[in-house]
Parts: structure tokens; C-alpha cells; sequence
């Protein structure tokens, strides 16, 4: 029996991810299995959005919030009483943006990722982030390599 929860809310994703504060994008899990994990968020919509330009919540910050629902993942899958592994975001591929801007989009949005392939080093996920009616507004590929050096070091 897994001793991960099925859901959480900011403060439980908050504390198995590296981003903390207002760079914790993501507002609940709404459910994940071994390989793939569905996250929600408005953060998008907040005047405080770490990611914010003065144009805006462009689109390709999407590929944060995926990012997020990754690491999460990882500390999910993580076998109970150990620590995700620390992991780097190292490319995307196949990205698609079908919207200029994340801010303008009305509700939450939708944020998942899917485990394609992966060894004890590197995992490849696809990951799609639509609004709340399932409309996609990003998606592509990312290549996640575990316990690099960069990954490791601590600030």
C-alpha cells in the first residue's frame, strides 16, 4: 500500500517540490498513477505571478507548470520513506503554443504529464496544459536528466 496521498492541495504540493512560495504554481493534484499525474491551478490569473512580464503571462510559461506536475510526479513515485531524486529540466521538444497568453485564459487550468520513457537517469515526459473545458493550450515533450550536479546543488 502506498503511503502517497491521491490528492493534495498547495501546501502538500508545495512541500514535495522545490518551489515554494508564490513560484509554486500549481494548486491541487487532482490525481496521478505510476505513470502519468493531472495537476490544477489559477495561478495564471494572479497579479503576483513570479513568471509575469509587463505583456502579460505568456503562453510558454506553461512549460513551468508542467515542469512543477513533473517534479511532483517524482516525488510521488518515489519509493516510500526516500526523497525524489533532484532532476533537471534539461530540453523540450514539440512544443505548441495555441494561445499568446496563459493570463486571459478564464478558470483553471489543467496541467498534465505523462512518463513516455525513462531509466535510472533521465525520463522523457509529454505533458498538455488546456483550460478547465479541455481546450489545449500548450503541449510538447520534456526531457527530465536525474541527480546531475546542477540538480544537486543546493542554494
Amino acid at each position: 500500500m502506498s503511503l502517497a496521498p491521491a490528492t493534495l492541495e498547495r501546501d502538500g504540493i508545495a512541500a514535495r517540490v522545490p518551489h515554494h512560495g508564490s513560484m509554486c504554481l500549481l494548486e491541487r493534484l487532482e490525481h496521478w498513477s505510476a505513470t502519468e499525474i493531472l495537476c490544477s491551478a489559477t495561478s495564471h490569473t494572479h497579479a503576483d505571478n513570479p513568471l509575469r512580464t509587463p505583456s502579460g503571462l505568456l503562453s510558454v510559461t506553461a512549460i513551468e507548470y508542467a515542469a512543477q506536475a513533473m517534479a511532483l510526479h517524482g516525488a510521488l513515485i518515489a519509493p516510500p520513506g526516500t526523497a525524489a531524486r533532484p532532476g533537471y529540466l534539461a530540453s523540450v521538444r514539440n512544443v505548441r503554443l495555441t494561445v499568446p497568453r496563459l493570463d486571459q485564459i478564464v478558470g483553471s487550468l489543467q496541467v498534465r504529464a505523462e512518463r513516455l520513457a525513462g531509466d535510472a537517469r533521465q525520463i522523457l515526459y509529454g505533458f498538455a496544459v488546456s483550460d478547465e473545458h479541455g481546450a489545449l493550450l500548450v503541449d510538447g515533450r520534456a526531457v527530465v536528466v536525474l541527480d546531475t550536479p546542477l540538480s544537486m546543488e543546493q542554494p
